[in-house]
């Protein structure tokens, strides 16, 4: 009976917050996001984080890099792909140079400081997908790029971590176990992506059943999500080339149609919500400067390195700002990170709200940043 009250409170809260802040001439999702904040344990204590939040929450972001595959030219984003790979590359290695460099200066022992690195390294983009497909932008070039440099960022990140976690743990981490399962999941993927998904989506859409093309499609999608989450790779990144497989079928647009409504009333705006239920404000008077340093610094490295990948790459300065932008929200896999460093001790406990709070930050200020940068670029 709680889980239903606190549905209704996340549901009619997100609608009002997103219109708030539409109307303050920003993203809604930024208003979304502030609210999760606000309603959450930090502040009014309305909605609390529970088992059945976080699923409802997963499947909303699952959905959001769903429908973003959909929207997806498989195209473009092999055009792309050089692009990607710089941003990617470029967007890990200057927030982890930093974030160690940080870690060594406030007195982090050399394993905890680099630990930082990497979570600073991460990126999340379903929050910058959400900002790019509001203003008009996810078909842009700016926006593909992004999309493929989340790709190999994921990769290069999740990598990382297994080798920092084989030697600076106890843990019994083979690296090449876990590059291999990156191979399979993209060798897997390619397959069923080329072969299976038209067969299937064309021999079961004439199922004499309520919707079986739209059913078929979500089965695809958490299926896909779910390879990739047993082969080591983020669950939106299999959603992902579910939506992209099925944007190649004749049923692109219908599954597109009937998806939004179901995506956008309850998942997505759980998911929205759920990020701002992590943050707490206690204890933290005496690490203000820590969370205020730490969060410009995770801002800037971010945008500077993955902008500077797409600069080399042939973007031009506006367009490069936009892309490292689009780069900056850490999200749900930072959240995840986070995490595993503390159950793993390469994170301390005095640190942990703190990051999370960083975290936060990175997240909220990137789509009033994306919406500067794109309303300039639209002018210009």
């Amino acid at each position: 009976m709680e889980l239903f009250l606190q549905l209704a409170i996340i549901i009619i809260s997100t609608k009002l917050a997103g219109d708030v802040a539409v109307r303050l001439g920003q993203p809604s999702v930024l208003g979304k996001l502030i609210i999760g904040v606000i309603i959450g344990p930090a502040m009014l204590d309305w909605v609390q984080s529970s088992e059945v939040i976080d699923s409802f929450s997963h499947i909303g972001v699952l959905l959001l890099m769903f429908l973003a595959g959909l929207e997806t030219d498989i195209g473009d984003l092999n055009k792309n792909r050089n692009s990607s790979v710089a941003v990617g590359v470029f967007g890990i290695v200057l927030p982890l140079v930093g974030g160690y460099v940080s870690g060594i200066v406030i007195g982090m022992e050399p394993s905890h400081a680099l630990f930082l690195g990497l979570l600073l390294s991460a990126t999340s983009v379903s929050i910058s997908v959400q900002t790019f497909k509001e203003l008009g932008y996810l078909k842009s070039r700016e926006s593909t790029t992004v999309l493929g440099a989340a790709l190999v960022d994921d990769i290069l990140v999740v990598v990382s971590l297994a080798v920092m976690m084989s030697f600076l743990t106890a843990s019994d981490v083979s690296l090449g176990l876990v590059i291999g399962k990156k191979i399979v999941f993209f060798l897997i993927i390619g397959l069923l992506g080329w072969k299976f998904v038209p067969f299937i989506m064309r021999k079961l859409s004439s199922l004499r059943i309520t919707e079986p093309v739209m059913s078929i499609a979500l089965v695809l999608c958490l299926l896909f999500a779910y390879i990739a989450e047993y082969l080591g790779v983020a669950g939106i990144i299999g959603a992902f080339a579910a939506g992209i497989a099925i944007s190649q079928t004749e049923y692109k647009k219908q599954v597109e149609k009937k998806l939004e409504p179901i995506a956008y009333t309850i998942f997505v705006p759980v998911f929205f919500v759920s990020i701002g239920l992590s943050v707490s404000f206690k204890g933290l008077s005496e690490y203000v400067f820590f969370i205020v340093a730490l969060s410009i610094l995770a801002i800037l490295t971010k945008l500077i390195g993955a902008g500077l990948g797409a600069r080399l790459t042939g973007f031009n300065t506006r367009s490069s700002l936009v892309i490292g932008a689009g780069m900056v929200s850490r999200g749900e896999v930072a959240l995840i990170i986070a995490t595993i460093g503390l159950s793993s001790g390469l994170l301390a406990e005095q640190y942990y709200t703190s990051i999370i709070i960083v975290v936060i930050v990175s997240t909220i200020v990137t789509p009033p940043m994306l919406k500067y940068l794109l309303v300039k670029d639209k002018q210009a």
